[in-house]
């Protein structure tokens, strides 16, 4: 009777995520699914075509441009979220014990950015980068338009989404640092370990973990990108920064091809999950 009364709590404690994650993301990716099995517009499903979508999508150009400019994005962001987020965290750290309040200081200038609102965010990378006054332009001494240089457009893009978001990866790496016991740094300096030697054989092994799964989940948000290529660059100069979600954006409320729009959603979901496996075994496979 005990066994039946816990098993019937449980079940109620999950049933508000079981009914939520069943509306509102099982119901809407079997829909999906299967409007990329139609001919459909936004205003009137047509009929059934099965895989022809994916077949035109096999060979269209502009997918593999986006999806090109996708993978380009998540190699700008993700090395250096990864390690700035530890050197940031190591920083704060280090500061912790010798001055309180300077290790606040530096916790919430790096973690502020990441509160803020993509459209503000975005305002204030274009106003940094403004090729009349800003201040990167100011500070290198030339007048260069980021955001509408063929060449330099991604890299300013993934450089604000740096400074954006690292904050987040900081608070990560923060935590798993401070559950490091400190008697094994002091037994360590005791053998006469000093420096780099405490990081290598000590911290990070500690840390090993959590870099992976930081790698995970900013892979999985870096191929997700849209809102600031979207805002910044409209995908511009010359699509060169029209990332995936930017063209199935398009491909669904431009041209009103919503059958089209949703394969290359399926098709995309897939290439992401094969990605985030691929990276995690490698990662795991390493450790």
């Amino acid at each position: 009777m005990q066994r039946r009364r816990e098993t019937l709590s449980a079940w109620l404690l999950l049933l508000p995520f079981v009914a939520v994650f069943l509306l509102f993301f099982l119901l809407p990716a079997v829909q999906t699914l299967w409007l990329s099995l139609t001919d459909s517009s936004l205003t009137r499903t047509s009929a059934f075509v099965g895989l022809a979508n994916y077949a035109t999508l096999l060979h269209d150009p502009s997918f593999g441009e986006s999806l090109l400019a996708t993978l380009r994005f998540a190699l700008y962001t993700v090395p250096p979220l990864t390690v700035l987020g530890l050197v940031m965290a190591l920083l704060v750290d280090h500061y912790t014990a010798r001055s309180p309040r300077l290790a606040g200081w530096l916790q919430g200038i790096y973690f502020l950015p990441y509160v803020l609102p993509i459209s503000v965010m975005t305002l204030l990378a274009e106003w940094l980068m403004n090729p009349a006054g800003g201040v990167v332009n100011h500070l290198l001494g030339m007048q260069r338009a980021w955001f509408a240089d063929v060449h330099w457009a991604m890299p300013a893009v993934a450089a604000a989404t740096v400074w954006w978001t690292v904050g987040f990866n900081m608070l990560m790496f923060l935590a798993a640092l401070r559950n490091i016991p400190r008697d094994l740094y002091e037994a360590a300096a005791l053998d006469g370990a000093r420096g780099f030697a405490l990081f290598r054989h000590i911290t990070w092994p500690a840390l090993r973990p959590v870099a992976a799964t930081a790698c995970v989940l900013q892979l999985i948000a870096s191929l997700k990108v849209f809102g600031q290529t979207y805002i910044l660059t409209t995908g511009g100069p010359f699509n060169t920064t029209r990332v995936t979600l930017h063209y199935m954006y398009e491909t669904a409320f431009t041209q009103s091809d919503a059958g089209y729009a949703a394969a290359i959603a399926m098709a995309f979901v897939c290439i992401v999950v094969a990605l985030s496996l691929l990276q995690g075994w490698l990662l795991g496979r390493r450790a």
